[in-house]
């Protein structure tokens, strides 16, 4: 069984294809619809990786990617960040979030915005997690 992977997107299409590449690479894939699901699959299953959307239902990339880079037992989860939303602007979010008294929280490792092509995901994951 390969490492572990999550795919955290509300976009069934995205999913697939964030699957097909993660499967055609020897990994386990998990899938979430949004963030609410995304992190109780991560407190169940502690992936080895999360690729990330920001834009999504009920609790958004932006939320999630600060509750696991602030909870002691989930910051070291290797994330991904896999959006259509530009890095300046979810940097922005981020600081916003900050400067209203949340935690500073670090720049994702890795931002891909969305449209990628399967093989520069697929390098980019075996960078990441081997």
């Amino acid at each position: 069984m390969g490492k572990k992977v999550l795919v955290v997107d509300d976009d069934p299409d995205v999913r697939l294809f964030s699957v097909t590449v993660l499967e055609e690479h020897g990994y386990t894939p998990l899938e979430a619809a949004d963030g609410v699901e995304g992190l109780k699959m991560i407190k169940d299953e502690k992936p080895d990786l999360v690729i990330l959307d920001i834009m999504m239902p009920r609790q958004s990339g932006i939320r999630l990617y600060r509750e696991l880079k602030t909870d002691k037992s989930l910051k070291n989860i290797q994330v991904i960040v896999l959006s259509g939303i530009a890095k300046r602007t979810f940097l922005r979010s981020q600081k916003a979030l900050t400067d209203f008294g949340g935690p500073e929280v670090p720049e994702p490792e890795i931002y891909l915005e969305k449209p990628v092509e399967a093989e520069d995901l697929a390098k980019t994951i075996k960078g990441v997690i081997g």
